[in-house]
């Protein structure tokens, strides 16, 4: 059973920001290890979303991957194509936007008391859901394809790695969160 560690926001601010810089250099990285397989690409961002929610909580774990966005929207390529700003409004732009509302769900749950492993699983998979309910809709928009093609483009290729990267990511939360309680 994984332990109840302190949250984040009663860490030195010094120590809050250095951890929010992390897991956005971390989102911009995990970008770089990109398999495209379509409209939207594989890659492994969903873990590091996941993850700085469920280490850093709702509040820090959402301005990490806003800060990721906001650089992004300064026109830095570093979206998993390297399109910068023209990421925001292309077929994949929901899916960033998506990112900030899926670490603070994973995070508020987390906070709310996911503190078994299983539990971290499900904030992450309701950090899935949240990713996806943003970035399927913005791509049907997007592209005017119905509801089943989006999700069959969108989300049902990437659906079992994510549950994957869920569990990934609820198991290394524990050590993540022991880090920062140093």
């Amino acid at each position: 059973m994984l332990r109840t560690l302190p949250q984040t926001r009663q860490q030195p601010l010094a120590v809050r920001l250095a951890a929010i810089a992390v897991f956005t250099l971390l989102t911009a990285l995990s970008a770089r290890v990109t398999i495209d397989i379509g409209i939207v690409p594989f890659t492994l961002q969903v873990l590091v979303v996941l993850l700085s929610g469920l280490v850093l909580g709702s509040r820090d774990g959402a301005l990490s991957q806003a800060a990721y966005v906001a650089l992004i929207a300064a026109g830095l390529p570093l979206d998993a194509r390297g399109l910068g700003t023209a990421a925001l409004f292309g077929p994949t732009g929901g899916y960033l936007l998506g990112f900030i509302a899926a670490a603070g769900v994973a995070g508020l749950l987390v906070e709310r008391g996911a503190t078994r492993l299983e539990w971290r699983w499900l904030a992450g998979v309701a950090g899935i859901g949240v990713l996806y309910a943003f970035g399927v809709t913005h791509l049907k928009l997007y592209t005017g394809m119905d509801w089943v093609a989006a999700w069959g483009v969108g989300a049902a290729p990437f659906l079992l790695a994510d549950l994957a990267k869920a569990v990934i990511a609820a198991a290394l939360a524990e050590g993540g969160r022991g880090l920062l309680s140093r």
